[in-house]
């Protein structure tokens, strides 16, 4: 096939294009210039779409033998993923923006511009497995990345190539340092791309200003601080409330009311869900039939957990979990795979979660 390598700079998807090449398909590079300001983006594995990261890539695509470019989409990118970013914060939402980013750009304009100029397919170093056009999990489980492809649908998945799914990462760096990749030993890129120094609670003061607000205790009703912006916390969040309450027991974030500027607070007792709403799904393949039973990961990192799913009134969907969940905040996304033991590594797909209770 004609295949488009999207090159970050990173050894994951320098692999991911040294094993295109290998398949025999026709393989150009491409490097996504996705920052406004690229020469202050990287600083060891912090951040990433540097000058630096264009040359590592630049580098890579000689060694293959293979065209390169470079597309300027920081515009798109701003636009669609820093933007949607500090707009989900400000209304009291926590979004995943690398879930955004793959959904807007990677295989939406990206993509689409691929099979514009005649490609069939693009290829990613994400860490996951595309079987029979299904979505499913990477055999890394601490790599896999199939969390922020569940937004993915079919036709997408269908022009969507990701041959690191089958390996782990430390082979992955292997099959680099063989081939002589400069990349071999890269740290991985951490934290939010746009946001190098890891702050974001800075990021979005810088942004969005200051908007102080009260901090209220659910069990009495009284305020016990004040904050300078809701955007600085997420449900769940137990660290950085900057809070005295009395007595010791540790306190988490239960709710944001961005239009009074509330911040709600609470014990762990009171942190818990059991039924999770969303918004419209997006399905990986053939909608499941509703009702029906799943898992369902609430988070980047967190554990699945068994479900039912139910699909409601307004087109969202009713989420009903088997065991109470902590830090489920709207905004993110519910990714929900296969519930059979055998095929649990499946995705179905996932919703925006919009409240839990």
């Amino acid at each position: 096939m004609r295949v488009l390598a999207a090159m970050s700079g990173g050894v994951d998807s320098a692999v991911a294009a040294a094993l295109a090449v290998d398949a025999g398909h026709d393989v150009t590079g491409v490097h996504l210039a996705l920052s406004q300001n690229r020469q202050t983006l990287r600083s060891g594995s912090r951040g990433c779409c540097s000058v630096e990261d264009s040359h590592d890539a630049r580098r890579v695509a000689d060694e293959l033998g293979i065209p390169f470019y470079v597309w300027d989409l920081a515009d798109r990118f701003t636009e669609d993923v820093v933007d949607d970013f500090v707009a989900e914060y400000a209304a009291g939402r926590t979004p995943n923006p690398c879930l955004r980013c793959n959904e807007k750009i990677k295989f939406s304009a990206v993509l689409d511009r691929a099979l514009g100029l005649g490609f069939d397919a693009v290829v990613t170093g994400h860490h996951a497995r595309l079987e029979d056009g299904e979505l499913r999990r990477s055999v890394d489980a601490a790599k896999d990345q199939s969390y922020v492809l569940g937004v993915l649908t079919p036709e997408q998945l269908a022009a969507a190539m990701f041959p690191l799914g089958s390996m782990t990462k430390d082979r992955v760096r292997e099959i680099a340092a063989e081939r002589g990749f400069g990349v071999a030993a890269k740290p991985d890129s951490h934290d939010i791309c746009f946001i190098p120094d890891g702050d974001t609670r800075g990021f979005l003061a810088r942004r969005l200003g200051s908007l102080p607000g009260p901090v209220v205790d659910a069990a009495t009703g009284r305020q016990v601080g004040e904050h300078d912006g809701t955007y600085g916390f997420t449900v769940g969040q137990r660290r950085g409330l900057g809070v005295a309450v009395g007595d010791q027991r540790p306190r988490y974030v239960l709710g944001i009311e961005p239009v009074s500027r509330t911040v709600t607070i609470g014990t762990a007792d009171l942190a818990g869900v059991r039924e999770v709403r969303t918004g419209v799904p997006t399905w990986s393949g053939t909608a499941p039939e509703l009702p029906c039973s799943a898992q369902v990961q609430l988070r980047a990192h967190a554990t699945p957990v068994a479900c039912e799913v139910r699909r409601e009134p307004d087109g969202g969907l009713s989420v009903l979990l088997a065991e109470v969940q902590r830090g489920v905040a709207p905004g993110q996304s519910a990714v929900l795979y296969e519930p059979d033991a055998a095929r649990g590594d499946r995705v179905l797909g996932q919703a925006a979660v919009t409240s839990a209770g």
